[in-house]
C-alpha cells in the first residue's frame, strides 16, 4: 500500500471555521463576496503570488486600481493602508523608470512588511468568514 491510499483512506475532518474559511475563498473565486473583503482577498492573493508589483500590475489591467485601493483603505488597518500607499508610490515610479533601484528596494520593504503583518489580515478574513453560511 503507496501512502497515496494511505492518505486516500484517512478522511480529515475540517472544522466548522475551516468550512467557512474554504466557502469564503469558494466564493471569491466566483466573484461572489462583498466588499471590502473581495479586494482584501484579491490584494492578499496576489501579493503572496508576487509582491505587490504583481498586484498593482495585475489589478490596474482587469479592474479599477484607485477603486480597490479605496476599498482596502476601510479595512486595512492604519499601518498596512499605508505600506500600501507607499509601494503604489514605489510602483508608479518604476513604470516610469525601470531601472530605479531605490524603488526596487521600497517595494520589496513594502513586500516584508505585508508579511510580517500578514496575521492581520487573515484575522480580518476569518471574521468575514465566520459569518457565512455552509
Amino acid at each position: 500500500m503507496g501512502l497515496f491510499d494511505i492518505f486516500k483512506k484517512k478522511k480529515v475532518e475540517l472544522t466548522e471555521e475551516q468550512l467557512k474559511w474554504n466557502k469564503m475563498w469558494e466564493l471569491w473565486t466566483e466573484e461572489k463576496t462583498k466588499s471590502p473583503y473581495t479586494e482584501l482577498m484579491t490584494y492578499q492573493s496576489e501579493i503572496n503570488n508576487g509582491g505587490h508589483s504583481q498586484y498593482f500590475c495585475n489589478v490596474d489591467n482587469v479592474s479599477d486600481l484607485k477603486k480597490e485601493m479605496s476599498a482596502l483603505e476601510k479595512i486595512l488597518t492604519s499601518p498596512l493602508y499605508k505600506n500600501l500607499k507607499k509601494a503604489h508610490k514605489a510602483y508608479l515610479i518604476l513604470e516610469e523608470n525601470e531601472e530605479d533601484e531605490n524603488a526596487d528596494e521600497i517595494l520589496e520593504q513594502c513586500d516584508n512588511v505585508f508579511y510580517e503583518n500578514e496575521e492581520q489580515i487573515n484575522f480580518i478574513l476569518q471574521e468575514y468568514a465566520n459569518k457565512l453560511e455552509i
